[in-house]
């Protein structure tokens, strides 16, 4: 079966019918949500060809908890692994001008989240990569080393000088 479309994500359906719904799922990498075309196998054997053709109404990656398919028996939906990232939390605006700007000319892409986030704090979030987490050990800037399910994939940053 090819799928064309992602028709909602788990996440937006109602709570009684989250409770309820049977879920088979497509594991995938982080990495892979920003592919159109790939084949994918569910943890129930099923094999599915991607083809997505639009961006469905977002950004145009997958997300944790899109839904592929849905039929009589439940829904096919995304589930992302884990990334191995380093959670960055800079005590003062100073420390995180610095550091951002030594990962920033590394074009390592980061992602930034408020007290509000599930962090608790204002953090920057890196793929972990040992020489970052060298400069962070060498600069003393508070960070952790933590496996995260990314509510964006990280992309390689594409420049010009």
């Amino acid at each position: 079966m090819i799928v064309e479309q992602v028709i909602g994500n788990v996440a937006d359906l109602p709570p009684a019918e989250r409770e309820s719904l049977h879920v088979e799922k497509v594991v995938l990498p982080s990495a892979d949500l920003v592919k159109r075309i790939q084949r994918v196998t569910t943890d129930h054997g099923r094999t599915l060809g991607l083809r997505l053709n639009s961006p469905h109404g977002r950004d145009g990656d997958l997300k944790d908890g899109d839904i592929l398919l849905r039929d009589e028996s439940g829904v096919v939906a995304v589930s992302v692994e884990a990334t191995d990232v380093l959670v960055i939390a800079p005590r003062s605006i100073t420390e995180m001008g610095v550091t951002a700007h030594a990962l920033g000319n590394r074009h390592l892409q980061a992602q930034f989240f408020d007290a509000s986030s599930e962090y608790g704090a204002q953090v920057m979030v890196v793929q972990f990569d040992h020489t970052v987490a060298d400069y962070l050990d060498a600069q003393q800037v508070p960070y952790q080393r933590q496996d995260r399910v990314m509510p964006v994939p990280f992309r390689h940053a594409e420049h010009t000088h």
